[in-house]
């Protein structure tokens, strides 16, 4: 099963995700601030440790984070594009 994990929250601590074990994590909401902000000069230590990681183009935008600076390892995608990502890469969505 492939599961999936929306991320909504910039202060979330790695031991839940760590405890779910998702296939990718989706960063929504102030869940973005992980794929543009360093804390201390570094990237989060989440996005070390997915593969697959994405995040909603809408709300780094509404934050005032240009999609374009985010981290390498992270696709950027639009409505359609997290469509296309929940109903094709995962089984299973989970939101914490």
């Amino acid at each position: 099963m492939k599961l999936g994990v929306f991320v909504s929250d910039f202060e979330l601590t790695n031991d839940t995700l760590d405890r779910v074990g998702p296939d990718g994590v989706i960063l929504v909401a102030n869940g973005v601030y992980h794929a543009a902000l360093k804390t201390g000069g570094n990237a989060s230590p989440l996005l070390g440790k997915y593969s697959s990681l994405y995040a909603l183009s809408d709300d780094l935008e509404t934050r005032g984070i240009d999609p374009s600076t985010v981290d390498s390892k992270v696709k950027v995608v639009d409505y359609s594009g997290l469509v296309d990502v929940i109903f094709n890469d995962f089984e299973k969505i989970a939101w914490l």
